[in-house]
């Protein structure tokens, strides 16, 4: 897939700090990417540089194929952890002003509020100011300002910090339909089953350097380990596990299920998945049998504490 951003060798530093020491990042049209990392990786230094809010020591990066410059602004969407709303501006008045900051006309402005606000239900918010709402009624309309201009590309950093449950559910839809109509979305944040359901690819960055990037299947191909949660209703606990360390390594485990069954964690040792349900199979009843896949969370943690 053509990537609409290309990162290559970014170098930042600030003073003797360094933020970003070489990362390379190519990030794919049309999709959404993950941009993972521990507080002071060096993940906002990179948005910021990506944003030309501030400019890389050395490296370069390219937008659709060009180098990245002043006119590209126009081009993204960026919506920081820290929102950028005038607390005592009107809703409407604001929206209007960014909106042509970023080059649609007032009347154009207009009407695209209006699909945006009464999308969300938030229509009578018009001519209340910011400071009236409430933080997760500010991220809808730090959300709406930021999409209102069909950019190419969106940048979205922690985008559901102070929203409710329901509320995070519909920007999480908003975000997924974006990417349906070819919106390429950066996606900052520290919640992982975020990163599960919403990105198609990450990248992880650990005290400035990247330390691994691609899609998110390959990477959890990557660390499988080969392991099943079993989950079997016997009458012959230790003679099953007796049998099975015969040819695996297994240990109890844990799971939430409704049944009282034997639990194992059963690690194949290379042996196809068909042998061990047919080794359980005489023992009794299975009510479980899933691979142990790891979540982005394990990776997460496992990559940062390895280095």
């Amino acid at each position: 897939m053509k990537p609409i951003l290309e990162v290559n060798n970014v170098v930042k530093k600030y003073g003797t700090k360094t933020a970003l020491n070489n990362v390379s990042l190519s990030i794919p049209q049309g999709s959404i990417y993950g941009l993972l990392g521990p507080n002071g990786a060096g993940k906002t230094s990179l948005i910021r540089i990506i944003n030309q809010i501030t400019f890389p020591d050395s490296g370069s990066i390219l937008l659709d194929g060009e180098k990245l410059s002043p006119a590209h602004v126009k081009h993204i969407g960026y919506m920081p952890e820290e929102r950028g709303l005038y607390k005592s501006m009107k809703v409407g008045e604001q929206a209007l002003y960014l909106a042509q900051l970023k080059g649609i006309s007032k009347n154009d402005a207009k009407q695209q509020l209006k699909y945006w606000f009464d999308k969300l239900e938030i229509g009578d918010w018009w001519d209340k100011k910011i400071q009236e709402l409430s933080k997760g009624m500010a991220q809808k309309i730090q959300f709406v300002v930021t999409v209102l201009h069909q950019p190419k590309l969106l940048i979205f950093d922690e985008p559901f910090s102070g929203f409710d449950p329901v509320n995070a559910n519909i920007i999480k839809d908003e975000i997924l339909e974006l990417k349906q109509k070819g919106s390429t979305i950066i996606f900052s944040t520290h919640r992982m089953e975020s990163v599960e359901e919403l990105c198609d690819e990450i990248a992880l960055i650990h005290k400035s350097n990247k330390l691994l990037d691609g899609s998110l299947i390959d990477i959890k191909k990557q660390y499988r380990s080969n392991t099943f949660d079993v989950g079997i209703n016997t009458q012959d606990e230790q003679q099953l596990k007796d049998f099975l360390r015969t040819k695996y390594q297994i240990e109890d485990t844990f799971f939430k299920s409704l049944d009282n069954e034997v639990k194992l964690s059963v690690n194949l040792n290379d042996k196809p998945v068909n042998e061990l349900l047919q080794d359980l199979i005489p023992f009794g009843q299975l009510t479980h049998f899933s691979e142990k896949i790891p979540s982005i969370n394990d990776i997460f943690i496992q990559t940062v504490t390895n280095n």
